[in-house]
Protein backbone atom coordinates (compact mmCIF):
# COMPACT_ATOMS: atom_id res chain seq x y z
CA UNK A 1 0.00 0.00 0.00
CA UNK A 2 2.85 2.62 0.86
CA UNK A 3 3.72 1.94 -3.30
CA UNK A 4 0.22 2.95 -3.96
CA UNK A 5 0.56 6.46 -2.14
CA UNK A 6 4.44 6.70 -3.41
CA UNK A 7 2.88 6.26 -6.57
CA UNK A 8 0.37 9.34 -6.03
CA UNK A 9 2.88 11.23 -3.97
CA UNK A 10 5.07 11.03 -7.63
CA UNK A 11 2.13 12.20 -9.24
CA UNK A 12 1.02 14.92 -7.00
CA UNK A 13 4.93 16.20 -7.36
CA UNK A 14 5.04 16.15 -11.11
CA UNK A 15 2.09 17.98 -11.68
CA UNK A 16 3.43 20.90 -9.23
CA UNK A 17 6.82 20.84 -10.44
CA UNK A 18 5.03 21.19 -14.36
CA UNK A 19 2.28 24.12 -13.29
CA UNK A 20 5.23 25.86 -11.43
CA UNK A 21 8.15 25.51 -14.43
CA UNK A 22 5.34 26.57 -16.53
CA UNK A 23 4.32 29.63 -14.57
CA UNK A 24 7.85 30.97 -13.59
CA UNK A 25 10.65 29.71 -16.12
CA UNK A 26 8.78 28.81 -19.18
CA UNK A 27 6.28 31.57 -19.71
CA UNK A 28 8.72 34.84 -18.45
CA UNK A 29 11.39 33.00 -20.77
CA UNK A 30 9.19 32.83 -23.84
CA UNK A 31 8.27 36.50 -23.38
CA UNK A 32 12.02 37.73 -23.06
CA UNK A 33 12.41 35.44 -26.22
CA UNK A 34 10.01 36.80 -28.36
CA UNK A 35 10.60 40.75 -27.57
CA UNK A 36 14.46 39.75 -28.67
CA UNK A 37 13.26 38.68 -31.82
CA UNK A 38 10.70 41.15 -32.68
CA UNK A 39 13.36 44.11 -32.34
CA UNK A 40 15.46 42.04 -34.79
CA UNK A 41 13.25 40.99 -36.83
CA UNK A 42 11.93 45.35 -36.79
CA UNK A 43 16.36 46.49 -37.67
CA UNK A 44 16.02 43.98 -40.10
CA UNK A 45 12.88 45.25 -41.71
CA UNK A 46 14.38 48.44 -41.39
CA UNK A 47 17.25 47.91 -43.17
CA UNK A 48 15.83 45.51 -46.13
CA UNK A 49 12.51 46.86 -46.91
CA UNK A 50 9.37 44.43 -47.38
CA UNK A 51 8.53 42.22 -50.53
CA UNK A 52 5.59 42.36 -52.29
CA UNK A 53 2.59 39.48 -52.03
CA UNK A 54 3.63 37.12 -55.02
CA UNK A 55 6.34 34.53 -54.54
CA UNK A 56 9.60 34.51 -56.43
CA UNK A 57 10.33 31.68 -58.54
CA UNK A 58 14.00 30.57 -58.87
CA UNK A 59 15.36 32.18 -61.72
CA UNK A 60 18.39 30.21 -62.45
CA UNK A 61 16.07 27.14 -63.63
CA UNK A 62 14.97 27.38 -67.20
CA UNK A 63 11.03 27.38 -67.87
CA UNK A 64 9.69 24.26 -69.19
CA UNK A 65 8.61 23.96 -72.63
CA UNK A 66 5.27 24.11 -74.12
CA UNK A 67 2.52 22.52 -72.01
CA UNK A 68 5.13 20.98 -69.58
CA UNK A 69 5.09 21.48 -65.88
CA UNK A 70 8.49 21.07 -64.09
CA UNK A 71 9.05 18.56 -62.49
CA UNK A 72 9.11 18.89 -58.13
CA UNK A 73 8.90 21.48 -56.29
CA UNK A 74 12.67 21.89 -56.58
CA UNK A 75 11.98 24.56 -59.15
CA UNK A 76 10.84 26.99 -56.46
CA UNK A 77 12.87 28.74 -53.98
CA UNK A 78 10.78 31.97 -53.20
CA UNK A 79 7.32 32.40 -51.08
CA UNK A 80 5.08 35.02 -50.97
CA UNK A 81 4.84 38.06 -48.54
CA UNK A 82 2.42 39.86 -47.08
CA UNK A 83 1.25 43.11 -48.76
CA UNK A 84 3.02 46.02 -47.36
CA UNK A 85 0.11 48.78 -47.75
CA UNK A 86 -1.58 49.16 -44.27
CA UNK A 87 -4.29 51.54 -45.24
CA UNK A 88 -6.42 51.59 -48.05
CA UNK A 89 -9.56 52.93 -49.58
CA UNK A 90 -12.43 50.67 -48.81
CA UNK A 91 -12.73 47.78 -51.28
CA UNK A 92 -15.27 46.07 -52.81
CA UNK A 93 -16.47 43.14 -51.49
CA UNK A 94 -18.94 40.23 -52.43
CA UNK A 95 -20.68 38.43 -49.61
CA UNK A 96 -20.02 34.29 -48.42
CA UNK A 97 -23.47 33.44 -47.31
CA UNK A 98 -24.27 30.06 -46.16
CA UNK A 99 -25.99 28.02 -43.11
CA UNK A 100 -22.42 27.94 -41.26
CA UNK A 101 -20.25 30.85 -42.14
CA UNK A 102 -21.17 34.65 -43.65
CA UNK A 103 -18.29 37.12 -44.54
CA UNK A 104 -17.41 38.97 -47.74
CA UNK A 105 -14.31 38.34 -50.40
CA UNK A 106 -12.89 41.60 -51.10
CA UNK A 107 -12.32 42.16 -55.32
CA UNK A 108 -9.18 43.99 -54.15
CA UNK A 109 -6.49 41.11 -54.12
CA UNK A 110 -9.57 38.66 -54.43
CA UNK A 111 -9.10 37.31 -50.80
CA UNK A 112 -10.85 35.56 -48.28
CA UNK A 113 -10.51 38.18 -45.76
CA UNK A 114 -13.71 38.05 -44.02
CA UNK A 115 -15.02 34.99 -41.75
CA UNK A 116 -17.25 34.76 -39.39
CA UNK A 117 -18.78 31.23 -37.59
CA UNK A 118 -22.08 31.41 -37.23
CA UNK A 119 -22.90 28.30 -34.75
CA UNK A 120 -19.43 29.70 -32.48
CA UNK A 121 -19.14 32.30 -30.02
CA UNK A 122 -16.57 33.21 -27.96
CA UNK A 123 -17.87 33.24 -24.74
CA UNK A 124 -21.42 32.40 -22.88
CA UNK A 125 -24.21 34.68 -22.62
CA UNK A 126 -25.41 37.32 -24.43
CA UNK A 127 -22.99 39.69 -25.03
CA UNK A 128 -21.30 37.02 -26.95
CA UNK A 129 -20.35 37.60 -30.52
CA UNK A 130 -19.42 34.85 -33.18
CA UNK A 131 -15.65 33.50 -33.63
CA UNK A 132 -14.61 36.13 -36.26
CA UNK A 133 -11.71 33.88 -38.34
CA UNK A 134 -10.45 35.70 -40.99
CA UNK A 135 -9.64 39.75 -41.35
CA UNK A 136 -9.08 42.46 -43.87
CA UNK A 137 -5.41 43.37 -44.48
CA UNK A 138 -4.86 46.86 -43.29
CA UNK A 139 -5.94 45.93 -39.61
CA UNK A 140 -3.79 45.02 -36.71
CA UNK A 141 -5.22 41.55 -36.72
CA UNK A 142 -5.38 40.99 -40.16
CA UNK A 143 -5.71 37.28 -41.69
CA UNK A 144 -6.43 36.33 -44.14
CA UNK A 145 -6.04 33.68 -47.62
CA UNK A 146 -5.35 33.61 -51.37
CA UNK A 147 -4.62 31.69 -53.97
CA UNK A 148 -2.95 32.81 -57.58
CA UNK A 149 0.30 32.94 -59.91
CA UNK A 150 3.73 33.75 -59.43
CA UNK A 151 6.82 34.06 -61.71
CA UNK A 152 10.51 33.91 -61.86
CA UNK A 153 11.86 37.54 -61.45
CA UNK A 154 13.34 36.98 -65.23
CA UNK A 155 9.70 37.06 -66.70
CA UNK A 156 8.40 40.34 -67.83
CA UNK A 157 4.65 39.71 -67.09
CA UNK A 158 2.06 41.72 -65.20
CA UNK A 159 0.22 39.57 -62.50
CA UNK A 160 -2.73 40.64 -60.31
CA UNK A 161 -1.66 40.93 -56.88
CA UNK A 162 -2.90 42.47 -53.80
CA UNK A 163 -3.87 45.56 -54.90
CA UNK A 164 -5.65 44.49 -57.93
CA UNK A 165 -9.15 44.97 -58.33
CA UNK A 166 -11.13 41.92 -60.00
CA UNK A 167 -14.57 42.39 -61.24
CA UNK A 168 -17.07 39.77 -59.97
CA UNK A 169 -19.86 38.24 -62.05
CA UNK A 170 -22.21 38.24 -58.84
CA UNK A 171 -23.04 39.47 -55.61
CA UNK A 172 -22.81 36.54 -53.23
CA UNK A 173 -21.04 33.19 -52.94
CA UNK A 174 -23.03 30.13 -51.65
CA UNK A 175 -23.34 26.64 -51.55
CA UNK A 176 -24.23 25.78 -54.76
CA UNK A 177 -23.59 29.44 -55.99
CA UNK A 178 -20.31 29.76 -57.12
CA UNK A 179 -18.77 33.08 -57.48
CA UNK A 180 -15.95 34.21 -60.50
CA UNK A 181 -13.74 37.06 -60.51
CA UNK A 182 -11.94 38.54 -63.45
CA UNK A 183 -8.98 40.59 -64.17
CA UNK A 184 -7.69 41.35 -67.59
CA UNK A 185 -3.92 42.93 -67.54
CA UNK A 186 -4.04 44.68 -70.78
CA UNK A 187 -1.27 42.88 -72.15
CA UNK A 188 -2.93 39.68 -73.40
CA UNK A 189 -3.69 37.50 -70.49
CA UNK A 190 -7.18 37.24 -68.76
CA UNK A 191 -7.31 35.80 -65.40
CA UNK A 192 -10.33 34.07 -63.97
CA UNK A 193 -10.60 32.88 -60.21
CA UNK A 194 -13.50 31.02 -59.28
CA UNK A 195 -14.76 30.56 -55.77
CA UNK A 196 -16.76 27.10 -54.87
CA UNK A 197 -18.23 26.84 -51.23
CA UNK A 198 -19.54 23.44 -49.62
CA UNK A 199 -21.81 23.22 -47.18
CA UNK A 200 -18.76 23.27 -44.11
CA UNK A 201 -15.87 24.86 -44.01
CA UNK A 202 -14.05 24.48 -47.84
CA UNK A 203 -13.03 27.04 -50.59
CA UNK A 204 -12.68 25.62 -53.47
CA UNK A 205 -10.90 27.82 -56.06
CA UNK A 206 -10.24 27.61 -59.46
CA UNK A 207 -7.67 29.56 -60.87
CA UNK A 208 -7.68 30.22 -64.77
CA UNK A 209 -5.48 31.98 -67.08
CA UNK A 210 -6.13 32.70 -71.36
CA UNK A 211 -3.19 33.77 -73.05
CA UNK A 212 -4.15 35.71 -76.19
CA UNK A 213 -0.82 37.08 -76.48
CA UNK A 214 1.95 37.18 -79.16
CA UNK A 215 3.87 34.66 -76.61
CA UNK A 216 4.43 32.00 -74.17
CA UNK A 217 4.99 32.60 -70.50
CA UNK A 218 5.85 30.39 -67.18
CA UNK A 219 4.23 31.08 -64.49
CA UNK A 220 3.49 28.97 -60.55
CA UNK A 221 -0.08 28.57 -58.86
CA UNK A 222 0.82 29.66 -55.19
CA UNK A 223 -1.41 29.50 -51.79
CA UNK A 224 -0.83 31.89 -48.98
CA UNK A 225 -2.01 31.98 -45.59
CA UNK A 226 -0.76 35.93 -43.87
CA UNK A 227 -1.72 36.42 -39.71
CA UNK A 228 -0.71 39.26 -38.61
CA UNK A 229 -0.62 40.69 -34.75
CA UNK A 230 -0.06 38.19 -31.81
CA UNK A 231 -2.20 35.16 -32.05
CA UNK A 232 -3.97 34.78 -28.56
CA UNK A 233 -2.27 31.48 -27.58
CA UNK A 234 -2.77 29.25 -24.46
CA UNK A 235 0.71 28.36 -24.49
CA UNK A 236 0.12 25.13 -22.96
CA UNK A 237 2.58 21.92 -23.25
CA UNK A 238 -0.69 19.70 -24.18
CA UNK A 239 -2.04 21.78 -27.03
CA UNK A 240 -0.30 22.47 -30.16
CA UNK A 241 -1.10 26.02 -31.83
CA UNK A 242 0.36 27.66 -34.55
CA UNK A 243 1.75 26.49 -37.98
CA UNK A 244 1.03 22.78 -39.07
CA UNK A 245 0.70 20.55 -42.31
CA UNK A 246 1.02 17.17 -43.53
CA UNK A 247 3.80 16.31 -45.78
CA UNK A 248 3.94 12.86 -47.55
CA UNK A 249 1.57 11.39 -45.25
CA UNK A 250 3.27 12.51 -42.10
CA UNK A 251 2.24 15.20 -39.53
CA UNK A 252 5.03 18.12 -39.48
CA UNK A 253 6.69 18.78 -36.27
CA UNK A 254 3.64 19.29 -33.19
CA UNK A 255 6.70 21.41 -31.85
CA UNK A 256 6.85 23.76 -34.49
CA UNK A 257 5.08 27.32 -33.18
CA UNK A 258 4.90 30.76 -33.52
CA UNK A 259 8.48 31.59 -31.52
CA UNK A 260 9.86 28.99 -33.83
CA UNK A 261 9.40 30.99 -36.67
CA UNK A 262 10.44 34.19 -35.00
CA UNK A 263 14.06 32.56 -34.68
CA UNK A 264 14.44 31.20 -37.50
CA UNK A 265 12.25 33.29 -39.92
CA UNK A 266 11.74 30.56 -42.95
CA UNK A 267 11.07 26.49 -42.59
CA UNK A 268 10.66 24.81 -45.64
CA UNK A 269 9.48 21.73 -46.46
CA UNK A 270 8.42 19.63 -49.74
CA UNK A 271 5.49 17.02 -50.73
CA UNK A 272 3.64 15.19 -53.02
CA UNK A 273 0.02 15.46 -51.26
CA UNK A 274 -0.60 16.71 -47.93
CA UNK A 275 -1.79 20.14 -46.71
CA UNK A 276 -0.39 23.27 -44.48
CA UNK A 277 -1.91 25.75 -42.16
CA UNK A 278 -2.21 27.46 -39.11
CA UNK A 279 -3.89 25.54 -36.61
CA UNK A 280 -5.80 27.12 -33.02
CA UNK A 281 -6.90 25.21 -29.92
CA UNK A 282 -10.46 25.05 -31.73
CA UNK A 283 -10.02 26.73 -35.21
CA UNK A 284 -8.12 26.10 -38.47
CA UNK A 285 -6.62 27.89 -41.69
CA UNK A 286 -5.30 25.23 -43.83
CA UNK A 287 -4.41 25.28 -47.62
CA UNK A 288 -5.08 22.27 -50.03
CA UNK A 289 -3.22 22.05 -52.80
CA UNK A 290 -3.98 19.50 -55.61
CA UNK A 291 -2.91 16.18 -53.94
CA UNK A 292 -1.08 14.33 -57.19
CA UNK A 293 1.32 17.48 -57.31
CA UNK A 294 4.60 18.17 -55.75
CA UNK A 295 4.87 21.46 -53.68
CA UNK A 296 7.33 23.45 -51.80
CA UNK A 297 5.71 24.94 -48.77
CA UNK A 298 6.98 27.52 -46.33
CA UNK A 299 6.15 28.64 -42.77
CA UNK A 300 7.49 32.48 -42.41
CA UNK A 301 7.59 34.83 -39.98
CA UNK A 302 8.01 39.08 -40.60
CA UNK A 303 7.41 42.19 -39.38
CA UNK A 304 4.80 45.12 -41.06
CA UNK A 305 4.87 48.50 -39.20
CA UNK A 306 6.19 46.84 -35.89
CA UNK A 307 3.63 44.12 -36.13
CA UNK A 308 4.38 40.33 -35.92
CA UNK A 309 3.21 38.63 -39.20
CA UNK A 310 3.12 34.95 -39.37
CA UNK A 311 3.07 33.07 -43.04
CA UNK A 312 2.30 29.99 -44.74
CA UNK A 313 2.20 29.21 -48.36
CA UNK A 314 3.15 26.37 -51.15
CA UNK A 315 4.07 27.06 -54.87
CA UNK A 316 3.24 24.11 -57.29
CA UNK A 317 5.71 23.89 -60.08
CA UNK A 318 6.63 26.22 -62.81
CA UNK A 319 3.41 26.18 -66.45
CA UNK A 320 4.35 27.05 -69.98
CA UNK A 321 1.18 28.47 -71.36
CA UNK A 322 1.66 29.21 -75.03
CA UNK A 323 0.27 32.03 -76.55
CA UNK A 324 -3.50 31.01 -77.84
CA UNK A 325 -3.26 28.60 -74.94
CA UNK A 326 -5.29 28.18 -71.62
CA UNK A 327 -4.16 26.47 -68.58
CA UNK A 328 -6.27 26.14 -65.19
CA UNK A 329 -5.28 24.78 -61.22
CA UNK A 330 -7.66 23.98 -58.62
CA UNK A 331 -6.75 24.26 -54.79
CA UNK A 332 -8.99 23.85 -51.68
CA UNK A 333 -9.29 26.35 -48.84
CA UNK A 334 -10.09 25.16 -44.94
CA UNK A 335 -11.40 28.04 -42.59
CA UNK A 336 -13.48 26.51 -39.72
CA UNK A 337 -13.86 24.56 -36.83
CA UNK A 338 -12.14 21.36 -35.97
CA UNK A 339 -15.27 19.24 -35.83
CA UNK A 340 -14.05 15.90 -35.64
CA UNK A 341 -17.13 14.80 -38.25
CA UNK A 342 -16.07 16.95 -40.64
CA UNK A 343 -12.12 16.84 -40.39
CA UNK A 344 -12.66 13.08 -40.71
CA UNK A 345 -14.58 13.31 -43.91
CA UNK A 346 -12.58 15.64 -45.87
CA UNK A 347 -9.95 13.09 -45.01
CA UNK A 348 -11.57 9.62 -45.52
CA UNK A 349 -14.47 10.65 -48.46
CA UNK A 350 -12.89 14.29 -50.10
CA UNK A 351 -8.81 12.98 -50.57
CA UNK A 352 -6.92 15.42 -48.34
CA UNK A 353 -4.34 13.40 -47.73
CA UNK A 354 -3.67 13.37 -43.41
CA UNK A 355 -5.91 15.54 -42.57
CA UNK A 356 -7.80 13.82 -39.83
CA UNK A 357 -4.27 14.51 -38.62
CA UNK A 358 -5.34 18.23 -38.42
CA UNK A 359 -7.32 17.49 -34.53
CA UNK A 360 -4.17 16.52 -32.27
CA UNK A 361 -5.60 12.95 -30.13
CA UNK A 362 -2.23 13.48 -27.57
CA UNK A 363 -0.44 10.40 -26.00
CA UNK A 364 -2.95 8.09 -26.46
CA UNK A 365 -4.81 8.11 -29.19
CA UNK A 366 -5.84 4.48 -28.57
CA UNK A 367 -7.28 5.68 -25.44
CA UNK A 368 -8.51 9.51 -26.58
CA UNK A 369 -10.42 8.71 -29.66
CA UNK A 370 -12.68 6.05 -28.25
CA UNK A 371 -13.30 8.19 -25.35
CA UNK A 372 -14.19 10.57 -27.49
CA UNK A 373 -16.72 8.41 -29.99
CA UNK A 374 -17.91 6.72 -26.70
CA UNK A 375 -18.93 10.44 -25.12
CA UNK A 376 -20.69 11.30 -28.75
CA UNK A 377 -22.71 8.62 -28.49
CA UNK A 378 -23.85 9.01 -24.92
CA UNK A 379 -24.67 12.52 -25.62
CA UNK A 380 -26.55 11.47 -28.58
CA UNK A 381 -28.55 9.05 -26.12
CA UNK A 382 -28.62 11.43 -22.93
CA UNK A 383 -28.44 15.23 -24.54
CA UNK A 384 -25.62 15.98 -22.10
CA UNK A 385 -21.71 15.69 -22.10
CA UNK A 386 -21.78 15.76 -18.45
CA UNK A 387 -24.12 12.93 -18.01
CA UNK A 388 -22.16 11.10 -20.71
CA UNK A 389 -19.19 11.68 -18.86
CA UNK A 390 -21.06 9.77 -15.34
CA UNK A 391 -22.04 7.00 -17.88
CA UNK A 392 -18.67 6.79 -19.14
CA UNK A 393 -17.47 6.54 -15.67
CA UNK A 394 -19.57 4.06 -14.79
CA UNK A 395 -18.75 1.52 -18.14
CA UNK A 396 -14.70 1.91 -17.05
CA UNK A 397 -15.24 0.74 -13.40
CA UNK A 398 -17.53 -2.36 -15.15
CA UNK A 399 -14.41 -2.63 -17.22
CA UNK A 400 -12.17 -2.85 -14.68
CA UNK A 401 -14.07 -4.69 -11.73
CA UNK A 402 -11.96 -7.32 -11.64
CA UNK A 403 -8.31 -5.51 -10.99
CA UNK A 404 -11.06 -2.94 -8.96
CA UNK A 405 -12.29 -5.89 -6.72
CA UNK A 406 -8.65 -7.65 -6.44
CA UNK A 407 -7.24 -4.20 -5.03
CA UNK A 408 -9.94 -3.73 -2.88
CA UNK A 409 -10.29 -6.92 -1.38
CA UNK A 410 -6.62 -6.68 -0.78
CA UNK A 411 -6.28 -3.60 0.73
CA UNK A 412 -9.53 -4.93 2.86
CA UNK A 413 -7.17 -7.20 4.15
CA UNK A 414 -4.22 -4.85 4.84
CA UNK A 415 -6.65 -2.92 6.49
CA UNK A 416 -7.46 -5.98 8.73
CA UNK A 417 -4.09 -6.80 9.71
CA UNK A 418 -2.84 -3.47 10.63
CA UNK A 419 -3.40 -4.21 14.70
CA UNK A 420 -0.37 -7.10 13.95
CA UNK A 421 1.55 -4.63 11.85
CA UNK A 422 1.57 -2.30 14.68
CA UNK A 423 2.29 -4.79 17.09
CA UNK A 424 5.13 -5.98 15.13
CA UNK A 425 6.74 -3.03 14.88
CA UNK A 426 5.86 -2.00 18.41
CA UNK A 427 7.93 -5.13 19.36
CA UNK A 428 10.99 -4.86 17.17
CA UNK A 429 10.99 -1.19 17.39
CA UNK A 430 14.20 -0.61 17.64
CA UNK A 431 15.08 -3.21 14.71
CA UNK A 432 14.30 -2.21 11.47
CA UNK A 433 15.19 -4.97 9.34
CA UNK A 434 13.64 -7.60 11.93
CA UNK A 435 10.63 -5.31 11.43
CA UNK A 436 10.25 -5.41 7.81
CA UNK A 437 11.09 -9.28 7.46
CA UNK A 438 8.43 -10.21 10.07
CA UNK A 439 6.21 -7.66 8.27
CA UNK A 440 6.39 -9.87 5.12
CA UNK A 441 6.27 -12.76 7.03
CA UNK A 442 3.12 -12.07 8.09
CA UNK A 443 1.87 -11.03 4.46
CA UNK A 444 2.88 -14.21 3.19
CA UNK A 445 1.40 -15.99 6.03
CA UNK A 446 -1.88 -14.38 5.40
CA UNK A 447 -1.83 -14.21 1.91
CA UNK A 448 -2.23 -10.74 0.59
CA UNK A 449 -0.42 -8.70 -1.58
CA UNK A 450 0.27 -5.50 -0.96
CA UNK A 451 1.20 -4.06 -4.92
CA UNK A 452 -2.16 -5.23 -5.69
CA UNK A 453 -3.87 -2.49 -4.67
CA UNK A 454 -1.58 -0.17 -6.92
CA UNK A 455 -2.95 -1.64 -9.94
CA UNK A 456 -6.26 0.21 -9.91
CA UNK A 457 -4.20 3.23 -10.10
CA UNK A 458 -1.83 2.34 -12.72
CA UNK A 459 -4.66 1.98 -15.41
CA UNK A 460 -6.67 4.88 -14.24
CA UNK A 461 -3.40 7.24 -15.00
CA UNK A 462 -3.52 6.92 -18.72
CA UNK A 463 -7.24 6.88 -18.93
CA UNK A 464 -7.37 10.14 -16.81
CA UNK A 465 -5.07 12.19 -19.39
CA UNK A 466 -6.30 10.51 -21.82
CA UNK A 467 -10.06 12.20 -20.55
CA UNK A 468 -8.08 15.29 -20.08
CA UNK A 469 -7.21 15.25 -24.18
CA UNK A 470 -10.70 14.91 -24.78
CA UNK A 471 -12.09 18.06 -22.84
CA UNK A 472 -9.28 19.90 -23.64
CA UNK A 473 -9.36 19.65 -27.59
CA UNK A 474 -12.52 18.50 -28.43
CA UNK A 475 -14.77 21.42 -29.72
CA UNK A 476 -17.67 19.16 -29.49
CA UNK A 477 -17.34 19.63 -25.37
CA UNK A 478 -16.80 22.92 -25.97
CA UNK A 479 -19.56 25.39 -23.89
CA UNK A 480 -21.44 22.23 -23.38
CA UNK A 481 -23.38 23.12 -19.85
CA UNK A 482 -24.19 19.73 -16.88
CA UNK A 483 -26.78 20.99 -14.50
CA UNK A 484 -26.66 23.83 -12.01
CA UNK A 485 -23.36 26.50 -12.26
CA UNK A 486 -21.29 24.30 -15.09
CA UNK A 487 -22.26 25.59 -18.31
CA UNK A 488 -19.31 25.05 -19.67
CA UNK A 489 -17.70 21.21 -19.82
CA UNK A 490 -14.38 21.94 -20.65
CA UNK A 491 -13.56 25.12 -18.59
CA UNK A 492 -12.55 25.73 -15.28
CA UNK A 493 -15.48 25.55 -12.48
CA UNK A 494 -16.00 29.04 -11.88
CA UNK A 495 -18.12 28.85 -9.07
CA UNK A 496 -15.18 29.48 -6.25
CA UNK A 497 -14.83 29.85 -2.57
CA UNK A 498 -12.70 32.72 -2.95
CA UNK A 499 -15.25 35.44 -4.62
CA UNK A 500 -18.49 33.73 -2.30
CA UNK A 501 -19.68 31.60 -4.98
CA UNK A 502 -20.31 34.37 -7.42
CA UNK A 503 -21.49 36.85 -4.90
CA UNK A 504 -18.00 38.99 -4.81
CA UNK A 505 -16.91 39.87 -8.88
CA UNK A 506 -13.46 39.70 -7.95
CA UNK A 507 -10.90 38.42 -10.53
CA UNK A 508 -8.39 36.48 -7.97
CA UNK A 509 -5.20 34.77 -8.49
CA UNK A 510 -5.54 31.65 -10.31
CA UNK A 511 -4.27 29.44 -7.54
CA UNK A 512 -6.96 30.54 -5.35
CA UNK A 513 -9.95 30.29 -7.84
CA UNK A 514 -11.29 26.60 -6.23
CA UNK A 515 -14.61 26.08 -7.36
CA UNK A 516 -17.19 23.80 -5.81
CA UNK A 517 -17.08 20.71 -8.19
CA UNK A 518 -12.96 20.93 -6.97
CA UNK A 519 -13.77 20.96 -3.19
CA UNK A 520 -16.53 18.42 -3.80
CA UNK A 521 -13.94 15.98 -5.26
CA UNK A 522 -11.36 16.70 -2.61
CA UNK A 523 -14.32 16.08 0.33
CA UNK A 524 -14.80 12.35 -1.76
CA UNK A 525 -11.28 11.51 -1.69
CA UNK A 526 -10.64 12.32 1.74
CA UNK A 527 -13.34 9.70 2.88
CA UNK A 528 -11.60 7.40 0.12
CA UNK A 529 -8.34 7.81 1.94
CA UNK A 530 -9.68 7.17 5.70
CA UNK A 531 -10.98 3.78 4.25
CA UNK A 532 -7.58 2.99 3.03
CA UNK A 533 -5.04 0.95 5.49
CA UNK A 534 -2.96 3.63 7.27
CA UNK A 535 0.82 4.21 6.78
CA UNK A 536 2.20 3.05 9.90
CA UNK A 537 4.85 6.07 9.83
CA UNK A 538 2.30 9.31 11.50
CA UNK A 539 4.39 11.06 9.42
CA UNK A 540 3.42 9.52 6.22
CA UNK A 541 0.06 8.80 7.33
CA UNK A 542 -0.47 12.76 7.87
CA UNK A 543 1.41 13.88 4.72
CA UNK A 544 -1.19 11.54 2.56
CA UNK A 545 -4.32 12.56 4.66
CA UNK A 546 -3.14 15.76 3.36
CA UNK A 547 -3.37 14.95 -0.47
CA UNK A 548 -6.99 15.48 -1.10
CA UNK A 549 -6.48 19.28 -0.16
CA UNK A 550 -3.38 19.14 -2.29
CA UNK A 551 -5.31 17.65 -5.08
CA UNK A 552 -8.28 19.55 -4.60
CA UNK A 553 -6.04 22.48 -5.12
CA UNK A 554 -4.06 21.22 -8.47
CA UNK A 555 -7.63 20.26 -10.14
CA UNK A 556 -9.11 23.72 -9.94
CA UNK A 557 -7.91 24.85 -13.33
CA UNK A 558 -8.60 21.34 -15.29
CA UNK A 559 -11.78 21.41 -17.03
CA UNK A 560 -15.15 20.93 -15.15
CA UNK A 561 -15.63 17.75 -17.03
CA UNK A 562 -12.89 16.14 -15.24
CA UNK A 563 -12.99 16.56 -12.30
CA UNK A 564 -17.10 15.52 -12.24
CA UNK A 565 -14.96 12.31 -13.68
CA UNK A 566 -12.62 11.90 -10.51
CA UNK A 567 -15.54 12.94 -8.11
CA UNK A 568 -18.25 10.27 -9.88
CA UNK A 569 -15.03 7.77 -9.94
CA UNK A 570 -14.18 8.20 -6.24
CA UNK A 571 -17.75 7.63 -5.64
CA UNK A 572 -18.45 4.49 -7.36
CA UNK A 573 -14.62 3.40 -6.11
CA UNK A 574 -16.18 4.25 -2.11
CA UNK A 575 -19.39 2.55 -2.92
CA UNK A 576 -17.58 -0.81 -3.90
CA UNK A 577 -14.44 -0.69 -1.62
CA UNK A 578 -17.55 -0.52 0.99
CA UNK A 579 -19.60 -3.90 -0.05
CA UNK A 580 -16.33 -5.35 0.19
CA UNK A 581 -15.36 -4.41 3.42
CA UNK A 582 -18.59 -4.98 4.87
CA UNK A 583 -18.39 -8.30 3.48
CA UNK A 584 -14.92 -8.98 4.78
CA UNK A 585 -15.88 -7.87 8.13
CA UNK A 586 -13.48 -5.00 8.23
CA UNK A 587 -14.22 -2.07 10.20
CA UNK A 588 -14.82 1.08 7.93
CA UNK A 589 -12.99 4.41 9.04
Amino acid sequence: MSDQKNMFLAIILSLVVLLVWQEFYVQPLEEERQRLAQEQAQIQGQAQGLNGDRPAVDSARPAAGPGSVTGGPEAVVGVPAAETATAQTPAPRVDIVSSRLIGSISLRGARIDDLVLLDYFDEIGDEAENIHLLKPAGRADAYYVEMGWTARPSVDVLLPGGDTIWRADGTVLSPGRPLTLSYDNGAGLLFTRIFELDENFVFTITNRIVNNAAEGVSLSPYGLIVRQGDPDVMDFFVLHEGPLGVFNGTLDDNDLDYGDLEDEGTIQRQSTGGWMGIADKYWLTALVPDQNEAFTAHYRYDQLNGDDRYLVDFVLGERFLAAGSSIAVTGRVFAGAKEVDVINDYAENQGIQGFEMAIDWGWYPFLTKPIFWTLNLFNGWLGNYGLAILLLTLLLKMFLFPLANKSYVAMSKMKKLQPKMAEIKERYKDDKLRQQQETMALYKNEKVNPLAGCLPVVVQIPIFFALYKTLFISIEMRHQPFFGWIQDLSAPDAFTVITLFGAVPWNAPSLLMVGLWPIIMGATMFLQQKMNPQSPDPIQAKLFMFMPIMFTFILAPFPAGLVIYWTWNNLLSIAQQYAIMRRMGVKIG
